[in-house]
């Protein structure tokens, strides 16, 4: 039996089906890596041209067709490494679907995941957001990263600190373009102190009648909000949040607190900022539900800017560019993208 190729190249290939916003955009060369010890190799083929990696472009806008070759990682291995008493060390490929890693986590008896169920994306996209949802942040389970270093031509493993992650922020995407992930090890807690307070969770256990709750019924009731609250990628097109929660001084906070009783104001950073809800805003503003032609705001939150069917990638950066300043027009906050912006700055 034939044994699958390590790599492979498509010229001038269609990605709508490699974005989540489902916008038809084209590259003028696809690369996939099925290995990543060929990926030295991979690369020299198609050298000089500058990459664009896409996971399963969750976390992407095509406002435009990229010029850039585009880099798909196609390792879907989860192996474990090493077990200690209190937490198991977890290597993931960069092609492994995020929500099949927990879900895997979870079925070992594993925990820390269990708050990030059902976020769309990849392992190897994971580290440059720093994903996070319902008071966790990957980068707290993050041991080490693999990947191989553009600038310097050379494998590296960053670890935890190397990685310098931040409220949706990481090495990764303050050098953009120069660490190509090609897997991450986590290191996972057999068990984990349960964060239950964060965005009803509690209420949707008692709901499912969970008393005493495991990781797994943490993982399920956030699939539930989650389904709830956010579209299926699959039936309407989306990233996800689109916009930030803004962090602004905690003096500031307070005023537009004071001015604005009822706008969420939750805890920030080490450096005294306050996070404001950038949902509530933009639902104050009239943009919930909101449509124009194709691009819209999903009805269920205000975050989640989708594509109705057609809209390109312009269509879609120009509506959100609409409501970021109806947002600063309205609050004096300045709200910023998620998703990274190809072909378009913001």
């Amino acid at each position: 039996m034939t044994a699958p190729a390590p790599w492979s190249l498509t010229e001038n290939a269609p990605l709508q089906a490699l974005n989540t916003f489902h916008v038809a955009a084209r590259a003028p060369r696809l690369l996939r890596i099925a290995d990543p010890a060929a990926l030295p190799e991979a690369l020299a083929a198609v050298a000089p041209a500058p990459l664009l990696v896409l996971g399963s472009g969750s976390n992407v806008l095509l406002a435009a067709d990229p010029e850039d070759t585009v880099l798909c990682f196609e390792n879907r291995d989860i192996a474990i490494l090493e077990h200690r008493a209190d937490h198991t060390v977890v290597q993931a490929g960069a092609g492994v679907s995020w929500h099949e890693l927990v879900l895997w986590s979870l079925a070992e008896g594993l925990s820390g995941l269990e708050n990030l169920a059902l976020i769309p994306g990849t392992v190897g996209a994971a580290p440059i957001q720093n994903i996070g949802a319902y008071g966790a942040q990957v980068g707290e389970f993050i041991q080490l990263v693999d990947a191989w270093d553009t600038r310097d031509g050379a494998w590296v493993q960053l670890d935890q600190d190397a990685c310098r992650f931040g409220y949706r922020d990481s090495l990764f995407k303050q050098e953009p373009d120069r660490y190509l992930i090609t897997a991450v090890q986590f290191r996972l807690p057999l068990l984990n102190e349960l964060r239950l307070d964060y965005a009803g969770i509690r209420e949707e256990l008692q709901a499912m009648g969970v008393e005493l709750p495991v990781a797994a019924d943490v993982a399920n009731a956030v699939i539930a909000i989650r389904r709830r609250k956010l579209p299926d990628p699959e039936r309407l097109g989306n990233a996800g949040s689109f916009f930030k929660n803004p962090m602004l001084p905690c003096e500031q906070a307070e005023l537009l607190q004071h001015r604005y009783p009822e706008l969420p104001v939750f805890d920030g950073d080490s450096e005294g900022r306050r996070k404001l809800s950038a949902a509530w805003m933009i639902q104050a503003c009239g943009w919930k539900g909101r449509r124009e032609g194709d691009a819209g705001v999903s009805p269920e939150h205000a975050l989640v800017l989708v594509n109705h069917g057609n809209a390109s990638g312009a269509e879609l950066l120009a509506f959100a560019r609409r409501i970021s300043a109806s947002v600063l027009e309205t609050f004096g906050v300045p709200i910023e993208p998620e998703p990274r912006l190809i072909g378009a700055r913001w």
